[in-house]
């Protein structure tokens, strides 16, 4: 993603395009040699040199695309005056940028991808593993741990399903002039329309695009780049949402992020193991939430057929946007390729917890089976679970409801069914079958249940 954001690939791309409108001229019939797209062809990559001489010329003449266009004319003296032939700057800038939008996209849909894919085998792994859910930030029925990872992949194929449909919609900008309305290629074609329609579908197909736009102004609409940086915002939203979560289970030492045999947690608390990782994509992906609004605030001031207050923010939004997604990737694959369950912790919580939960189970055991009034049966154990209930907050005990419905007498009937009541795998429903079900139906990845 660096690379693909270089100022490398930005200048480097803008010759590529100039190549691309001479070639597509010249086969419409204009008068290029092929000397002249040899020579542009033999120096598509800019180089530190040339960095040189565009930035010497673009401090003299205060325009960079003329500057560039300086620079490679000088290492291409016999095509020098067919480059950027009928064009507009938008016609590199914009067009390099719908570029990078796409590229950038295909970078991070990979990079998802894989997330998915390891937080998929993760929930396999841990598909019926019992654990605490929470709802309010107490303790509630239970899930599995592997049904917990199942919500957050829900997540991110949401995100992978808006990339998707991110890199689908864009098109090109194509050979539009300098308001849109292609009247310099009509000049140079002697108002041939139909010449002028093919230069922009020729164009558009050198750069890998199936489709350009029809209406355009001097710029493609900047709606574009707020509608992508929009996706990736959500996306950064997840990523605050995963690591948030792991970050909790962490301070409950039920699950960590991976720890180096030799990192350090803390330069003074040598034995912590802090989830910086997870924090660190917590951070980025906070930030990568605010960048929208850049994007909004700069299409809505946006006049007429352009304004040129866009281009300073967006050299800075775009590439931020991506980088910071492409971090976002990075660390949420480090985190979820290597995450650390500890099940004995996990059951020991569970225990704390059980007994409560229970206690509808034994109510409906007595009623049921021995003829017992639920009402009598209801304050027996509300009693007995008040009583443990002050050992576990009052004196910091274990919870030892299940041991005094074992001591009553009232309970003595279902004594031998405790065990039963108390598994906790009767109390997570339909949580594994519904992990298989999700990371099953779809080999590709997992199911997307878009209903």
């Amino acid at each position: 993603m660096k690379q693909l954001f270089s100022a490398r690939t930005r200048f480097s791309t803008w010759r590529k395009l100039w190549i691309w409108l001479a070639e597509a001229e010249k086969e419409l019939g204009l008068k290029i040699t092929d000397e002249q797209i040899e020579q542009l062809r033999a120096h598509e990559q800019i180089t530190d040199e040339e960095f040189k001489t565009a930035a010497e010329e673009e401090k003299r003449r205060r325009h960079d695309v003329m500057a560039h266009v300086y620079a490679f004319g000088q290492v291409a003296p016999t095509a020098a005056g067919i480059i950027h032939l009928g064009a507009t700057s938008c016609f590199v800038t914009d067009n390099a940028d719908l570029i990078f939008l796409r590229d950038g996209l295909d970078i991070l849909l990979l990079k998802l991808a894989k997330c998915i894919r390891n937080l998929a085998e993760f929930a396999k792994q841990h598909r019926a593993l019992p654990c605490l859910g929470y709802t309010h930030g107490q303790a509630a029925q239970l899930i599995t741990v592997g049904k917990r990872a199942c919500l957050w992949i829900q997540d991110l194929l949401m995100d992978l399903r808006n990339l998707e449909r991110a890199k689908q919609d864009l098109r090109f900008r194509g050979c539009k002039g300098t308001t849109g309305t292609q009247a310099s290629f009509l000049q140079i074609f002697n108002g041939d329309h139909g010449k002028v329609e093919r230069l922009d579908e020729l164009v558009t197909k050198k750069a890998g695009f199936a489709d350009a736009f029809t209406i355009s102004s001097q710029t493609y609409s900047r709606k574009i780049d707020a509608d992508v940086i929009n996706y990736l915002a959500s996306f950064g939203a997840t990523c605050e949402r995963i690591g948030g979560d792991i970050r909790h289970l962490a301070m409950m030492k039920e699950i960590e992020e991976p720890f180096e045999k030799d990192q350090i947690g803390s330069s003074a608390m040598a034995y912590k193991r802090n989830p910086m990782r997870s924090e660190r994509m917590c951070s980025l992906g906070r930030h990568l939430q605010t960048l929208p609004a850049n994007a909004l605030h700069t299409y809505s001031a946006q006049w007429f057929e352009r304004t040129l207050d866009d281009s300073a923010n967006r050299r800075i939004t775009i590439p931020e946007a991506f980088l910071t997604a492409d971090a976002c990737c990075l660390i949420l694959d480090n985190v979820s390729s290597g995450l650390v369950v500890y099940p004995k912790v996990i059951k020991s919580r569970v225990d704390q917890e059980l007994p409560f939960m229970a206690t509808e189970n034994i109510i409906m055991a007595l009623c049921d089976h021995h003829n017992v009034s639920r009402q009598d049966a209801h304050e027996e154990i509300r009693v007995l679970s008040h009583e443990a209930a002050q050992v576990v907050k009052g004196q910091g005990g274990a919870n030892d409801l299940t041991e005094r419905i074992r001591k009553s007498k009232f309970f003595e009937p279902i004594h031998g069914e405790l065990d039963k009541l108390l598994d906790e795998h009767t109390f997570i429903g339909r949580a594994p079958q519904q992990v298989d079900r999700f990371t099953g139906k779809d080999p590709k990845i997992c199911v997307f249940e878009r209903n």
